[in-house]
This record gives structure tokens, sequence and C-alpha cells, in this order.
């Protein structure tokens, strides 16, 4: 296992909603009435006005794919939201964009089956694009304000009916989380951002968080750092804590140089952390993790993937010996 370095992020439990149109923005293409529709996902973006998507699925043939039997749920970003990227990245033209960068972005607007507004639920959902070691990334559906994916792309109009699956229109280009996008996009992990991006720290988790990788990376919610703080005495705040010993526990929660999933979790196991020293991790009840001190957290959500690491969601902060 290589020693890189670093670790963090999120995840939350969420309830199931049903999704709803955001707005009636005049610049999102009107769809037409699909209800006896046969014709395919692709099909419908060219009767939309999907210009630069048409564009980019053929450039790189994944048109044919989304002309084929499916189904599939394709988030479709709107012509505006390709400019407003190109203008993100500080780019004149999606040419500029290499092919194999270009296919992973736009797998990661189709997740597999059909997914129309009633069978959305929010948290995480597994899309196309390719992550680590035959991985798939997560996209981190939020309900709590209209319908958002990893904060950043609104659901203006839904289920836009076609004879192999749906389209749901979106008004940015969802591009593909680390892990530090992951931890930010997730309320439920302002915690552990606060604690990763502390001034005082000598280590840069957010440069080494952004690295290739892979990590695994045990997260804790918001709830377990309340807990954690809760339990000292002197510590009111997450700047009450010594900066040495924040960063030993941080370092703690990561394991580098491997994207371990859930499945790949063997009882008993006990993998060397980015700080140094192992943890004990068991799944005859779930996946557990038992820290130095003999403490043991529980992994609330598994498998959250992103492009250099997958998180798993933990209940309680876990230390080393300090």
């Amino acid at each position: 296992m290589k020693n890189i370095k670093l670790f963090m992020l999120p995840l939350v439990v969420f309830t199931a909603f049903t999704f709803s149109a955001c707005s009636d923005d005049d610049d999102t293409p009107t769809p037409t009435d699909n209800t006896t529709m046969s014709t395919t996902i692709v099909d419908v973006a060219k009767t939309n006005d999907f210009t630069i998507l048409v564009s980019a699925l053929e450039r790189v043939d994944l048109d044919a794919v989304l002309m084929g039997d499916g189904p599939f749920t394709v988030f479709a970003p709107t012509d505006d939201a390709f400019t407003a990227l190109l203008a993100e990245l500080e780019i004149d033209g999606l040419d500029k964009v290499d092919d194999a960068t270009l296919t992973q972005i736009l797998l990661n607007h189709v997740v597999d089956g059909k997914v129309t507004s009633d069978m959305l639920t929010a948290g995480y959902v597994s899309t196309m694009a390719d992550g680590p070691e035959d991985t798939k990334v997560s996209a981190l559906i939020d309900l709590s304000n209209g319908v958002m994916i990893n904060n950043r792309s609104t659901v203006s109009t839904p289920d836009v009916m076609a004879s192999n699956g749906v389209i749901h229109i979106i008004d940015k280009v969802i591009t593909i989380p680390n892990s530090v996008d992951a931890a930010l996009a997730n309320p439920s992990f302002g915690l552990l951002v606060q604690a990763l991006t502390r001034s005082d720290l000598t280590t840069d988790f957010v440069a080494t968080l952004s690295t290739e990788g892979p990590f695994t990376i045990f997260a804790p919610t918001n709830q377990a750092f309340l807990d954690l703080l809760a339990g000292n005495d002197d510590w009111d705040a997450l700047a009450d804590i010594p900066v040495a010993v924040l960063e030993a526990v941080l370092k703690y929660h990561v394991i580098a140089g491997n994207n371990v999933t859930a499945s790949e979790i063997t009882d008993g196991m006990q993998p060397e952390t980015f700080e140094g020293s192992t943890i004990t991790i068991n799944n005859t009840s779930g996946v557990q993790i038992t820290d130095a001190n003999m403490n043991v957290s529980t992994v609330q959500i598994a498998d959250v993937q992103t492009s250099n690491g997958v998180i798993h969601a933990i209940d309680k902060v876990i230390i080393p010996k300090l």
C-alpha cells in the first residue's frame, strides 16, 4: 500500500422526495409532448435544441450508446450550461477538452435505469463515469431546496420522456468531484471541512486530497465532531483542539493508495492509516472501525465514490494513540 496522503469526506441520511421543476427559465428548452414518445434520448435532445450536448455525444460516440435499449436517466445540460462551463474553465471551446475527459464528463450525467420524478430519492446515486479501480462515480441528490446535484446543478425541467429512458434538464454541467469537491458539496460535513482547512495546520489537506490518490476515507459527520467536543471539558470548538492532535486525528481517518469499497472489507483487517498506525475493521455486524483506544465507530453510509477515492461516512471520530 503506497504511503501517499490524507483523507476526508461526506454523507448524510436523506429521506425520499419527489422531483419538482425548479424554475421556468426562458433559456431552458421547452420539451415537446412525449407521452407517446417513440424516439430515443438522443432524438429528444435533438428536437429540444441541446446543440452542444448532442455535438459532444456524437464526437465521442456516446450518441450510439444513448440510442440503445437502455433504459437510461440523463441529466441534460442546456447550451447555456455548457457555455458557462467553458467560461468557468477559461477555455474558448469544447474542442479544447480531450476526448477521454469529455467522455467521463458526459457519462457523469447518465444513470443506469429509468428514474422518473416519483422514483427519485435524496442521497447518492452511481453515475456511469469511471472512478478508481473499476468503480463508478457517485452524485449527490439534494432535495432540501428544489432538486440539486452535487450542490451545483439545478433541475429546471424533470421527466422529459423518451422511448429508452428519461431526461431531466439541468442548468449547469456536473463536473466530476474529487474528495475535496464532495466534502464541500455536502453540508453534513461542514465541521470536517472546517477541521481540514484550519489555518494553523502544517499539512495542506485540500491540496493533498486533490491529488490522484486513490484514498479510502472514513469521514465523520457533523454529529461525530460535536460528540468529540462534548467528550472533552477543554474543547468547546474545533479551534480548541491542539494542532498536533487535530492533524494526527485527521490523518488517522484515511488509508492511502487504496480504494477499498465495502465489498472488499474483510473481518479483522488492519490497514495502516496515513497517520502511520493501524485501525481494525470488522464487518460481521455492518462495517465497524475500532481505533487504538478500543473505541468503535460504525459506517452509516458506504461507498461514496469520487474521482480519487471512496468515502465511508462514520458516526464517531476515531482517535490514534496520542
